[in-house]
């Protein structure tokens, strides 16, 4: 896409990230709250929709299942990955750019320090991580025009009382994630992007919104570390 045309952008899903990339950008959205579409059973309706009533450029697919350890196969694979390949799919054959949120979490087994988004992630131990890992591939090797972002992001404030010390990563609140993902769209990125801010606990995030919020552990949850270079350098690129 040039300068000159602005680009039509759609929303899919109304949940903590799609809500405040809506807010922050005005952008138009779908979802099952808004428009009654379920996208396990009612995919070619909602595509109907999409094509005839609002034709956009760009689609950012917000929709996901992050019940990240729950065991329930068959919803993960059916959200996770068979939406995301026939969404992909769509996109394809209708001339529109993919804009697909991926997850931190696929890279929870790689090891040797900072993970690049060009390191290939190894085997996923939750329903949740390895159908988001497939999804990604799929993203990958059959769309023509996609933007693909890995990321993590919490509510702001911080909801809980307690905040783990041992995990680590990139995450941040959601207003600054969707900040950036807007910014990666408006500035037409294509390709994987790792996107993030600086390495961090979940207590330190925690403690800008909550002081007194308290310190736990986890033995649980994976730490990640993302190499950003790529996002923080990008208009030097």
């Amino acid at each position: 896409m040039n300068d000159e045309v602005y680009p039509k952008v759609l929303v899919l899903g109304d949940g903590l990230l799609g809500t405040e990339i809506v807010k922050q950008s005005g952008w138009e959205y779908v979802s099952w709250d808004k428009d009654g579409f379920d996208v396990t059973t009612e995919f070619q309706e909602m595509c109907i929709h999409i094509n005839e009533d609002i034709d956009p450029d760009v689609i950012i697919n917000c929709i996901g299942n992050t019940d990240t350890y729950s065991k329930e196969q068959e919803k993960h694979w059916k959200i996770n990955y068979e939406f995301v390949a026939n969404l992909a799919d769509f996109c394809d054959n209708h001339d529109i750019k993919l804009v697909h949120v991926s997850t931190d979490y696929i890279y929870a087994n790689c090891e040797g320090g900072l993970v690049k988004e060009t390191d290939v992630p190894i085997h996923q131990n939750t329903w949740y991580a390895y159908t988001k890992l497939l999804s990604d591939a799929y993203v990958q090797l059959w769309c023509e025009d996609y933007l693909l972002v890995r990321c993590s992001f919490k509510p702001r404030p911080f909801p809980y009382k307690k905040a783990f010390d041992n995990v680590w990563g990139n995450f941040d609140y959601v207003d600054v994630i969707a900040g950036q993902i807007i910014d990666l769209v408006n500035e037409d990125r294509s390709g994987v992007w790792n996107i993030g801010t600086e390495l961090k606990s979940v207590y330190d995030l925690a403690i800008q919104t909550v002081p007194d919020v308290e310190i736990c552990g986890s033995d649980k949850l994976p730490t990640v570390s993302m190499d950003l270079f790529k996002f923080n350098n990008r208009k030097l690129l």
